[in-house]
Parts: C-alpha cells; sequence; structure tokens
C-alpha cells in the first residue's frame, strides 16, 4: 500500500464545513435505480444517472481471482443464475452467470444486453466518468468477508491506480466516499483516508429479525445477532466520539433513535440515510436536515424534493 497517511486534524472541522445547509439533499441512487433495473446491474447505474441522481451506492466483494465486484448478498442465488459463495468464483465464471433477468425488467438496448449488465468496480468507474457531470460514487465495503481486510487493500489499490487523490477522494469527476457497517473496516479505512470521506454505517440489531433473514436457528442466531450487535455499539460510539465526518443510519434506526440522530447532528456529522423510498420518509429527513438520501427510487425522491 503505497498511499499517504491522512493529514491530522480534527472529523468535526473537517464535517462541519461539509454539512453546511443544502437546497436540497443530495440523491444517491441504492445499487443504482434498483427499484427499475436489477441491482447493481449496469442499467440500473446508467439510469439512476439519467434520471439525476446526485451519486450512487454500490456494494463490494472480492472474487477468488481477487477483483472486485458489484454484489450486496456474499452468495449468488439471489441475483443471479448461479449459487454459491461469490468468494469461490472467478471473473471469468462470474461473466457466465445471468444477473439482470430475475427482475423481469425489459433492458432498453442502449443499456447494454444481458451478458454486459455485471459490473466490476472498475466498469462501473467508466460508467461514471461518461455521466458528463460531477457525480458522487458511495461504496459499501461489505463484510464478514473471507479476504477480511484484504477487501479495504484491494480496493485503495485500485483506485489510487485509476488516479484517485486521496485527500479529496477524487477521481477525475468522482467524488468518492467509503462505507461499511463493520468498524474494523472503518478503523482500516482511517489509516489511509481522511474521516470526511468515511461513513459508518449503523442499523438496529434485532435477534428475530436476524434469524428469520439468515435462516437461522436459535442458537446460532442468537450468536450471529449477538456479533452484530457488538458491532453496532461500536459503530455508535465511533459516531459518538466523532471519529468519523458521515454517519449512515437506517430510516428505521433514525425513526426509533430520534435523539441519538439529533445529537449526531448536533455534532456536525454529514448523514447519509437509507433506504429512503416513500413519501413519508423523505419528508422526514428533509424536516430533520438529512445532507444525503439513499434511494432505490432516485427520479422519484428528486421529483418529491424539487417540489417540497
Amino acid at each position: 500500500m503505497t498511499i499517504e497517511a491522512p493529514e491530522s486534524g480534527s472529523p468535526e472541522s473537517d464535517s462541519s464545513e461539509s454539512a453546511a445547509p443544502l437546497r436540497r439533499p443530495l440523491v444517491y441512487a441504492h445499487r443504482g435505480a434498483s427499484a427499475v433495473f436489477a441491482e447493481h446491474t449496469r442499467a440500473a447505474y446508467l439510469k439512476a444517472i439519467a434520471d439525476g441522481a446526485d451519486g450512487v451506492e454500490c456494494d463490494i466483494h472480492l472474487s477468488r481471482d481477487q477483483h472486485l465486484v458489484l454484489l450486496h448478498d456474499a452468495n449468488l442465488d439471489r441475483t443471479s443464475d448461479g449459487t454459491g459463495p461469490v468468494a469461490e468464483k472467478d471473473l471469468a465464471e462470474l461473466r457466465t452467470l445471468d444477473f439482470s433477468s430475475w427482475k423481469g425488467a425489459r433492458i432498453p438496448d442502449e443499456y447494454g444486453g444481458i451478458s454486459e449488465q455485471f459490473l466490476t468496480l472498475t466498469e462501473l468507474l467508466d460508467v461514471l466518468r461518461g455521466a458528463g457531470r460531477e457525480i458522487g460514487l458511495a461504496i459499501e465495503l461489505k463484510h464478514p468477508s473471507p479476504y477480511q481486510l484484504k477487501l479495504e487493500d484491494r480496493l485503495l489499490e485500485l483506485l489510487v491506480r485509476e488516479g484517485w487523490d486521496a485527500e479529496s477522494s477524487r477521481l477525475d469527476n468522482i467524488l468518492v466516499s467509503f462505507m461499511s457497517f463493520s468498524p474494523d473496516s472503518v478503523k482500516h479505512l482511517l489509516q489511509y483516508v481522511p474521516a470526511r470521506h468515511i461513513c459508518q454505517l449503523v442499523d438496529e440489531v434485532s435477534v428475530e429479525e436476524v434469524r428469520e433473514e439468515l435462516g437461522l436457528g436459535r442458537i446460532t442466531g442468537g450468536a450471529v445477532a449477538n456479533v452484530m450487535k457488538a458491532a453496532q455499539l461500536e459503530g455508535e460510539r465511533i459516531l459518538d466520539d466523532c471519529e468519523v465526518g458521515l454517519a449512515g443510519p437506517g430510516i428505521d434506526y433514525v425513526r426509533k433513535h430520534a435523539r441519538t440522530v439529533q445529537r449526531w447532528l448536533d455534532s456536525g456529522r454529514r448523514f447519509r440515510v437509507w433506504t429512503v423510498d416513500s413519501e413519508r420518509d423523505v419528508a422526514l429527513c428533509q424536516g430533520l436536515g438529512i445532507h444525503e438520501i439513499t434511494t432505490n427510487k432516485p427520479a422519484q425522491v428528486l421529483a418529491q424534493l424539487r417540489v417540497s
């Protein structure tokens, strides 16, 4: 790793400037315009750009041959015609899979064929370079990863090769930010990236929801939930201590923890709230002074914000 450590200085002073009042919240497209086209596909990102999204969000995993690929789940089953862990597939194998047909949406010819929908991070950068305007890119590093913090190192190495500047976190017309639920990931990134470009994600952890979502039994589900709860508490501490410039709570967390959210806002944290799709939730975020909204429906959210 040849990236220099960020200059010393308090995250408070870095983020408070960027947290100045906005005309409206910035709108980030969650995995692209994923209400319209399959998430993380070329079509979803091109649609988000066409809709006027201020930025896009993506999730990254490492393939077996160490390529950064865009997928939310650790397994292929939900969003492709493949099966098994992403980490056990080479890039060439991943390219043979269909990542778009499950959505049931017809893809316009200008957005590419089925075989062109799967994207590496490098390919997404090329898509965003073609936006013809400044655009944000929020990269979520997915954990637990079988490659552990090598995921962070591979990401930073790729960005440096592409021409990314760590201090400004700019790559051509793209403003890059980094996100993770994993406090270990966030702490690792802080060694190389200024705090104002790093977002600690937090969500409310429920043992029952963990068991149901992951299909786990009582004992295993409880153990996994305890690990996730510990990560949530450490993430909250990181935000309480102003170690990063961006707070990334889910919309349910915002509703349930109003006092905590207000404390973080008052401390100068810049807020990026996910996943905000309903008119009621958009209005809530706007009323609270949230800086960035992540949504599956960028066109709809932008239309609401323009008339409010």
